[in-house]
């Protein structure tokens, strides 16, 4: 397939110019053009925010929730019908700030999706505030004095509560970000791409120089270990990228509810049985 099938040619896109987020963009389509994955077969979920519009330019069927708040519509989406790609796009205020408990749990469920944030280290929708992920000392027009919190290290995070894939990639590098992303589709389970992507309106700090001078990409790492996974995630100046840990022998959200056990078709394609729900209802009054 050509990347061009996903374009939304009469989209208004509202970045600024030199955002980041044309990378994720360009990276994305490519990689659903190489993995020939159908717009009609595809679902982009997202928050609120600048990484939020990114579905409003691709060409798919979407769905935009509240502010952190994605990963739940996702979940029902992706459990609701198996046969969906569900890739899940937020920032990392979005994601890691007003949505980390559901970051959180639904690395537990491992639910099959693709999680990909943008990850600028600011807010950039809200004019500038300090992110989660915002570096110590980090100056904005609220925090004067510098952010004194140590920032959110999510790769840590989701290895530690045993994410089946977790990769970080840079918004500068559209090739790569492409692969790491094909990569993340294709596993089975919930899939973190953490995105470094600067903001070249509110962060004068890490900008695309900077981010190319502070990262590598990990070569003889084993993505097996997640021992070594997890203290590579804990690597700082510079900061590695690529895919840190991969279990593809987790069991999914999906597989573990009864419901597909003998029957995979989406829900709407079942006939309901009423009486076995009555049954259902009934018992559960009793209890």
């Amino acid at each position: 397939m050509k990347p061009e099938l996903y374009d939304q040619p009469d989209a208004d896109v509202a970045w600024c110019p030199g955002c980041g987020n044309f990378g994720i963009l360009r990276a994305l389509k490519l990689a659903l053009s190489d993995l020939e994955i159908e717009p009609e077969k595809l679902v982009l979920v997202s928050g609120i925010g600048q990484a939020g519009k990114l579905p409003h330019y691709l060409k798919s069927n979407v769905f935009n929730g509240l502010h952190g708040r994605s990963l739940s519509p996702a979940t029902g989406i992706r459990a609701s019908n198996p046969g969906l790609t569900v890739v899940d796009v937020s920032g990392d205020g979005c994601m890691y700030g007003e949505g980390g408990n559901h970051f959180l749990h639904t690395i537990r469920r491992n639910v099959d999706l693709t999680n990909l944030v943008h990850n600028n280290m600011v807010y950039g929708l809200t004019k500038g505030q300090a992110s989660p992920t915002s570096q110590r000392d980090f100056r904005t027009p609220l925090q004067v004095e510098g952010v004194f919190e140590e920032p959110f290290n999510p790769l840590s995070v989701a290895i530690a509560l045993g994410a089946g894939f977790v990769a970080r990639a840079f918004a500068g590098d559209v090739d790569k970000t492409r692969e790491i992303i094909k990569q993340a589709i294709l596993h089975r389970g919930y899939a973190l791409v953490d995105i470094f992507q600067p903001c070249v309106t509110f962060n004068r700090v890490n900008t695309y120089q900077w981010f190319q001078e502070n990262s590598y990409y990990l070569e003889d790492h084993n993505p097996r270990d997640r021992v070594e996974a997890f203290q590579r995630a804990t690597e700082t100046m510079p900061y590695p990228l690529g895919v840190f840990y991969q279990n593809p022998d987790k069991a999914t959200f999906e597989e573990n509810l009864s419901i597909y056990q003998e029957d995979d078709r989406p829900l709407y394609q079942r006939k309901v049985n009423r009486e076995a729900v009555h049954r259902l209802i009934q018992s559960k009054k009793k209890i």
